[in-house]
């Protein structure tokens, strides 16, 4: 077995397999240690949206970083399948987010003004969606919102990377990482390995190797919880979206109903209440949901940084350290995004000077000024 990589990923989850995937395209040689099963922990509770527009509140910076992401989706669609046979099942339909006020109606008006972006009426929207709300004023529709599987993401990700060679140490702890002359030392409950350079990205769970590497932030946990139903009441072409909340269509004749957000709770098991308040939310949105059976229930545990944006780059003191955790709602959506980045740094490629500055671990925390 080889001891040696250019590039040590921590954390199989979906943001670690998209490094693995992106630096083993370029003949690096790769390692990924994942704790448990690859994209078992985050990734498997996400639903899978690609909302580059519905989960924007940063149009300068945050939405291009989103949206390169998004579009890199088509390519991988097609990448994926043919390295691997996976199918990453990306739909087509599109978002309507919803406006049940003329004040919401107003607050969409800097979405609705993007040449992705159509504002409908509400009557408009009926025709199409028949059992929405009768409350609704209208909404933005933003068509290039869509969903994948992320396990399927994942999984195509990780077996893709292998087959460019990366190796996949499932079940394999880091438990200390030590510098150790111009290389890294990955010590595991596998055996130690070493690596040129090592990138942590298992998530919040990251934390606890931030102490090792002298790192000051810290990410807190934000539990979301869904649930999915059996739609054998409609034909619902869209995801529906209002205030962080959706109800989601899927292939396999299920509405996916998320997702909650519970601050530092580290349980992944969904609560009542929770649940709950997700069949309200969703009742609001699509009346008819009530009547459905629910198919299952979960909850994964998002990585949230200071500030909501997430943590991508080099270490501020040791340059063949790098980060990437800490992406709170869109870690399916940022993924292509963050491997191309965390690609291009260590290869030392030209990257967006202001996503460097965005996403540096070492920015200034000015939340509690």
């Amino acid at each position: 077995m080889n001891n040696y990589y250019d590039v040590a990923v921590i954390g199989g989850g979906i943001i670690g397999c998209s490094i693995a995937y992106y630096l083993a395209k370029e003949q690096l040689s790769v390692a990924v240690f994942e704790s448990g099963e690859i994209g078992k922990k985050t990734t498997s509770a996400a639903a899978g949206m690609l909302g580059a527009h519905s989960e924007c509140e940063d149009f300068e910076i945050f939405y291009p970083f989103a949206r390169s992401s998004q579009l890199a989706y088509l390519e991988l669609e097609q990448e994926l399948k043919e390295k691997t046979g996976i199918d990453i099942r990306r739909t087509t339909g599109g978002i309507y987010k919803l406006a049940f006020s003329e004040s919401e109606k107003r607050q969409l008006q800097s979405l609705s003004s993007l040449a992705t972006v159509e504002w409908k009426e509400a009557d408009d929207i009926r025709e199409r969606e028949p059992g929405i709300s009768e409350k609704i004023v209208g909404a933005a529709f933003i068509r290039d919102d869509v969903h994948v599987m992320p396990e399927a993401v994942c999984r195509g990700f990780s077996k893709a990377a292998q087959i460019h060679g990366a190796a996949i140490h499932e079940y394999t702890h880091v438990f200390d990482i030590q510098k150790t002359g111009g290389h890294y030392l990955i010590k595991t409950q596998a055996g130690d390995f070493e690596a040129k350079y090592v990138v942590i990205a298992s998530g919040v769970w990251s934390n606890a190797l931030f102490k090792y590497l002298g790192l000051e932030h810290r990410m807190v946990p934000v539990k979301g919880e869904c649930l999915s139903v059996w739609n054998e009441e409609i034909k619902l072409k869209h995801t529906l979206f209002h205030e962080h909340c959706y109800v989601m269509p899927r292939n396999d004749g299920t509405l996916v109903i998320g997702a909650t957000m519970v601050e530092n709770d580290w349980s992944e098991k969904p609560a009542l209440g929770g649940i709950e308040q997700l069949i309200m939310k969703a009742k609001g949105m699509l009346p008819s949901i009530e009547r459905m059976k629910i198919a299952s229930f979960w909850a994964g545990l998002r990585p949230k940084t200071f500030d909501g944006k997430p943590f991508i780059g080099f270490h501020p003191e040791q340059d063949h350290v790098l980060v990437a955790a800490g992406h709170f709602r869109n870690g399916i959506l940022l993924a292509p995004s963050t491997g191309q980045m965390i690609r291009d740094l260590i290869l030392g490629k030209q990257v967006r000077k202001d996503w460097v500055d965005a996403f540096k671990i070492d920015r200034k925390n000015d939340v509690f000024v």
